[in-house]
């Protein structure tokens, strides 16, 4: 068998690994010339994340380019704690990009092939798979997997009626400020129920301090002074969030819109199928986006291994992870506020 992988981010990647693993053939097509969507963003890997990385053989290369989390405080916007409690397992936070670059060295370690530009734009199923790039260029296999995220060419392929991502009514701001504004404890993380905003912070041991903020309101365009946007929202709560925001040099800070997706009817069909958050994109509140990329990396290749036929395949994988990444879903929503938008 051989597997076409659309997308070359975490659940990409890591299904290619897991494919490798289990003695199946992939090849990962990622759009971008390097690095991909998002890529400014930081993130945590999750014990359940880091579980599935163990299981792909590629838990050591992250902690490698990654930093120990192990506990969080949360805060009110006068700065008086609310709670303080430690991260249950093995947890790391990182630059996407740099998980991007760890999970990719190791498939190019192992032999997969990782071929960057290559944007799909169709797809067309004929006994086995034939996708189509935006440069005109063609690829075959006998499946293809969709890893290529929450605007997924892949899922409107499988279906073309099924629903647009949804807004979840929030901006959300990333930056890097020089140093340690604010006063933040090493390998953990400060969450502010601010006035205006969500604001949390953690100091990794880069010598700079890693933030973000969740913003409610209206999307907004990608030139957006998000750096600005950010500052405004910290407001005049008693926080260090106001502080770190100005200690960050502008082209430290990235923005954009987040999106969800509730449920989305169709995840596989005779020869395709959904991955990470093509499948079940949340919104960051819950901090699982990349750990659930991950699972259903190894829940795939373990299905595909297990069934000759790729739809039985694709069924079995669908059953194990439907109901966990829906719940998922729809608590980060909760944990966001509010009711996203359409």
């Amino acid at each position: 068998m051989k597997v076409l992988i659309a997308g070359g981010g975490v659940g990409g990647t890591a299904t290619a690994l897991a494919l490798r693993r289990a003695g199946i053939d992939a090849v990962v097509y990622e759009a971008h010339a390097a690095g991909g969507d998002d890529a400014g963003a930081f993130l945590t890997v999750m014990a359940n994340g880091m579980a599935a990385l163990e299981t792909i053989g590629a838990a050591r290369a992250v902690i490698e380019a990654s930093y120990p989390a192990t506990a969080v405080s949360v805060e009110d916007a006068g700065g008086r704690q609310l709670g303080n409690r430690p991260i249950e397992g093995i947890a790391r936070t990182l630059t996407r990009a740099a998980l991007y670059r760890a999970l990719q060295e190791v498939a190019r370690e192992r032999g997969v092939p990782v071929v960057h530009g290559k944007r799909l734009v169709d797809a067309a199923v004929d006994g086995g798979v034939e996708v189509r790039f935006a440069d005109g260029e063609r690829a075959s296999g006998d499946v293809l997997v969709g890893a290529d995220g929450v605007h997924s060419v892949t899922r409107r392929l499988i279906d073309p009626d099924g629903p647009a991502p949804r807004y979840t009514g929030e901006r959300v701001v990333y930056g890097y400020a020089d140093g340690n504004p604010g006063d933040g404890e090493p390998e953990a993380y400060r969450m502010v129920f601010g006035s205006r905003a969500f604001f949390g912070f953690t100091v990794p041991g880069d010598g700079r301090t890693w933030w973000f903020t969740r913003i409610r309101g209206e999307a907004q365009p990608a030139a957006t002074d998000w750096r600005e946007m950010a500052l405004a929202a910290a407001g005049d709560d008693a926080t260090p969030a106001a502080a770190i925001i100005r200690a960050t040099r502008d082209e430290e800070v990235v923005g954009g819109n987040s999106y969800d997706i509730p449920s989305t009817p169709r995840w596989h069909g005779e020869r395709m199928v959904l991955v990470g958050d093509a499948a079940h994109a949340a919104s960051p509140a819950a901090a699982q986006g990349a750990s659930m990329a991950l699972e259903d990396a190894v829940e795939l290749a373990s299905a595909l291994a297990a069934h000759a036929e790729p739809a039985e395949a694709f069924a079995a994988y669908e059953a194990v992870r439907r109901p966990r990444t829906e719940e998922m879903v729809a608590a980060s929503a909760r944990m966001s506020g509010g009711q996203a938008r359409s």
